[in-house]
């Protein structure tokens, strides 16, 4: 058994050129897995989270690769997030019907930006003092933005699009500098498909929808 999967990750981890990209098969689906999370998301599906799941998974096995191992972690807390994200969209206001689209207030706007700082010192502090990442304060930021992010999006705070939007375009440099290239370009395409979400959802926010951050 571990012999086979040993095999299995070897070729997942083959290097290729797509294009003229380096890439490995394993970077191409999770590239492809994510994408189509991004697009349910946009609209609303729920099956987002499934997607969402899958491509966290193999994703992890791309950073982990890459020494980035605070993505990775991040990859198995999306899991949680997820399958937590799928249940509130399904059965998450009071009367466990399908979850609105609403907007954070002023003070769950605090809340979150001291959550992403908060979560930054940690991560940063950990990945430099237990791991051997050349980039802690970089990984540990966004990944902490990224956390933010995840869990705004799991209660449809319209928010999450612009935490994306800031983490997205930042990733895009980390991943370059990972020699990731078409994560890189995965994380461009993200942001296009932030803004298109943010467009989205800000016609579904009804006038009383402005919540606090729960």
């Amino acid at each position: 058994m571990m012999e086979q999967l040993a095999v299995l990750l070897g070729v997942a981890y083959t290097p290729w050129k797509l294009a003229g990209l380096a890439t490995t098969p394993l970077e191409l689906l999770s590239f492809l897995l994510s994408v189509a999370t991004v697009w349910f998301n946009i609209r609303q599906s729920h099956w987002g989270w499934l997607f969402a799941i899958i491509s966290s998974a193999t994703y992890g096995l791309v950073f982990f690769g890459s020494r980035l191992y605070g993505d990775m972690g991040l990859q198995l807390v999306f899991i949680s997030v997820s399958i937590y994200g799928w249940y509130q969209w399904l059965h998450g206001d009071d009367s466990h019907e399908r979850l609105p689209v609403t907007e954070l207030t002023t003070r769950g706007r605090y809340i979150a930006a001291a959550a992403w700082l908060g979560g930054f010192a940690v991560l940063a502090w950990f990945l430099k003092s237990y791991t051997d990442t050349d980039v802690p304060h970089s990984d540990g930021f966004l990944t902490a933005g990224s956390l933010v992010g995840q869990l705004l999006l799991s209660r449809k705070k319209i928010e999450n699009w612009h935490v994306w939007i800031i983490v997205d375009v930042l990733y895009v440099a980390l991943y370059l500098h990972k020699h990731l290239v078409l994560t890189a370009i995965l994380y461009a395409v993200f942001v296009g498909m932030a803004v298109m979400g943010l467009r989205a959802w800000r016609g579904d926010v009804p006038a009383s929808g402005r919540m606090a951050l729960e």
